[in-house]
């Protein structure tokens, strides 16, 4: 069996001010083409992981054509949008007939004048191959999905985790799920539900009440002829007809039973949906609450600056409270500051200078910060991921920073990035595990590495570009709660 494989992938806010040009699709991992993916990805805990841990086990041939993706940001121009999809096009056309496809999606792409990119590469794809060659693609739990992404796809398998630590193992059941159907042991059929829901930040799958949503999940993926079940939480910082949440689920040839369980199912998320949602409180009442609980180290999620969701990542509310609170044993991760690493390299390790942090993007992320601090470390930002997620893979910061003011630690970086895990801090100098107070740039990613040993978690809301206020929405498709007064 020869099948093909690709990467577009892109999580889109319409509200951020950062843009997304071709040259994005090479800061996180590269734009990568032909053999060089495989060479990559092999061994890590990826989708496109998953799909190369597959074709060794069932011994496939895998064709590798492009893996694009680009960091959280504003909608890519039609342009650059044309150009990464031609490029795989092209490239599978090059490769010949092949029996099947597997795609790594993110299921919420927006590129200048589509709003569904996801539905778009899939039909792409479709009318390249044709109607009988299989389609099975992996989504970010946070997926938009569309009735498009439906209907080209035969197979579309999203992840079950939040933080996302089962990418592999997603990427390893489509593999699995493709060759069942090319054997003919089953026929994929794809049945949709979309919830009138935007999904809150109760959302971490190893708590209830959303753990409860998951072992639900499962229940339904345990039944006779069901292949697999997904829950779309959405990506709700995307002004489209089609954001919101959503099931979608897949039986063996048995589109009513499909159908009946994705309404099933998404009837009893949209009925609990006041549980999805938690309230996320500033974070100088958050500290006096952490300081009563006593529990450390504790640890506050910038959600409304969380890069992994496509903000600017300079938001200073979070550096000014930990300042003018006098904390000791504190430290930022990280904040986005080109100007200010530039000077730090510029004075070298051991300096002390007047620098103005954050704030530098747009008048919504706050003011600048102006601190005295000494430069503690500088590098190139180069690293490997430790893990859980994207364990095993190469990372970069760009160049930059570590800078220590009376007791607070910040990490200043070029790449608009979250801290999955520990291994870049280290590169610097600094050992968040050391610290009594953390604040993290991320809404729920961080939480694969650090919640194993912190004392408590809180996530804040300061002011940002994607703070509520900041971010109407008048595109939507259908109703959806709570943004609407009437869901």
């Amino acid at each position: 069996m020869k099948i093909l494989t690709g990467a577009i992938s892109h999580e889109t806010s319409t509200f951020t001010p950062v843009p997304t040009t071709l040259e994005s699709f090479d800061e996180r991992f590269g734009h990568l083409r032909g053999r060089e993916i495989l060479d990559f990805f092999r061994g890590t805990n990826t989708p496109t992981g998953g799909f190369i841990g597959g074709a060794d086990a069932h011994g496939f041939a895998l064709l590798p054509t492009v893996f694009a993706e680009a960091h959280p940001s504003g909608p890519a121009t039609r342009a650059v949008f044309d150009a990464v999809l031609g490029e795989m096009l092209a490239r599978m056309e090059e490769a010949g007939p092949a029996d099947g496809v597997l795609l790594e999606l993110h299921g919420s792409m927006v590129a200048e004048g589509i709003d569904d990119a996801d539905g778009h590469i899939l039909e792409a794809v479709r009318h390249l191959v044709g109607p009988r060659v299989p389609i099975v693609a992996q989504l970010d739990i946070h997926s938009n999905v569309s009735s498009a992404m439906i209907e080209a796809a035969d197979v579309l398998i999203g992840r079950e985790t939040y933080p996302e630590i089962d990418m592999a193992e997603r990427g390893r059941e489509c593999a699995d799920v493709l060759v069942r159907a090319l054997r003919g042991e089953i026929r994929p059929t794809l049945a949709f539900h979309p919830i009138p829901m935007a999904w809150g930040m109760n959302q971490v799958t190893a708590h209830p009440p959303m753990s409860e949503a998951i072992a639900e999940l499962h229940r339904i993926e345990a039944m006779p002829r069901v292949v697999c079940a997904s829950i779309a939480t959405c990506y709700p910082l995307a002004d489209v007809p089609d954001m919101g949440a959503s099931v979608y689920i897949v039986t063996d040839n048995d589109r009513s039973l499909a159908q009946e369980l994705a309404d099933r199912l998404g009837r009893w998320l949209f009925d609990r949906r006041a549980d999805w949602h938690i309230p996320m409180p500033r974070t100088r009442d958050a500290l006096r609450a952490a300081e009563a609980a006593g529990k450390f180290p504790a640890i506050f999620a910038d959600r409304n600056d969380n890069t992994g969701g496509g903000s600017p990542g300079d938001s200073t509310g979070l550096l000014r409270v930990f300042v003018d609170a006098g904390l000791q044993d504190a430290c930022l991760l990280y904040l986005v500051d080109p100007d200010s690493i530039r000077r730090c390299q510029e004075a070298g390790p051991g300096a002390v200078l007047e620098l103005d942090l954050g704030g530098k993007s747009s008048p919504l992320q706050g003011r600048p910060v102006r601190l005295r601090v000494q430069v503690v470390a500088l590098s190139d930002g180069h690293f490997r991921y430790d893990g859980p997620m994207y364990r095993g893979l190469e990372g970069s910061m760009g160049p930059s920073a570590h800078v220590r003011h009376a007791g607070i630690h910040v990490l200043l970086v070029h790449t608009r990035e979250q801290p999955f895990d520990l291994a870049f801090a280290r590169t610097l100098g600094l050992d968040p595990r050391r610290m009594r107070y953390i604040g993290v740039k991320s809404a729920a990613h961080f939480r694969a590495a650090f919640e194993p040993w912190a004392g408590q978690i809180t996530v804040v809301s300061e002011p940002s570009v994607h703070s509520p206020e900041n971010v109407p929405f008048r595109r939507l498709g259908r109703k959806v709660y709570p943004l609407t007064s009437d869901s």
